[in-house]
């Protein structure tokens, strides 16, 4: 059974910094695509960040381009994203996402996708 888990979400200044972690399990098949969503109180969900689990391309959302960065430990199954300069506007639960198995050549981001985390909970306020 596929899980996916975040963390680290929390209370941040307007300015801070803050690195998400996803750990997934369960997956056995090495093609597949992962990546960050977010959903902003009363918004619909929107992708984030990914990155490519064939070759590490990355592609970011407009919005966060130049302040998050994703990356993979592949060796421990685990998703990182790290937000640098937030704003209240980065307000709102990120959500791991995953697309899967392929038989090869994964697409560098997920949709649509198969597996969701639970979440992590990110607020930016003073």
């Amino acid at each position: 059974q596929v899980q996916l888990v975040e963390s680290g979400g929390g209370l941040v200044q307007p300015g801070g910094s803050l690195t998400l972690s996803c750990a997934a399990s369960g997956f056995t098949s090495r093609y597949y695509a992962i990546g960050w969503f977010r959903q902003a109180p009363g918004k619909g969900r929107e992708g984030v960040s990914c990155i490519s689990t064939r070759d590490g391309r990355t592609s970011y959302a407009d919005s966060v381009k130049g302040r998050f960065t994703v990356s993979r430990d592949s060796a421990k199954n685990t998703l990182y994203l790290q937000m640098n300069s937030l704003k209240p506007e980065d307000t709102g639960v990120y959500i791991c996402g995953l697309s899967g198995p392929f038989s090869s050549a994964p697409p560098l981001c997920p949709g649509p996708v198969d597996y969701w985390g639970q979440g992590t909970q990110v607020t930016v306020s003073s």
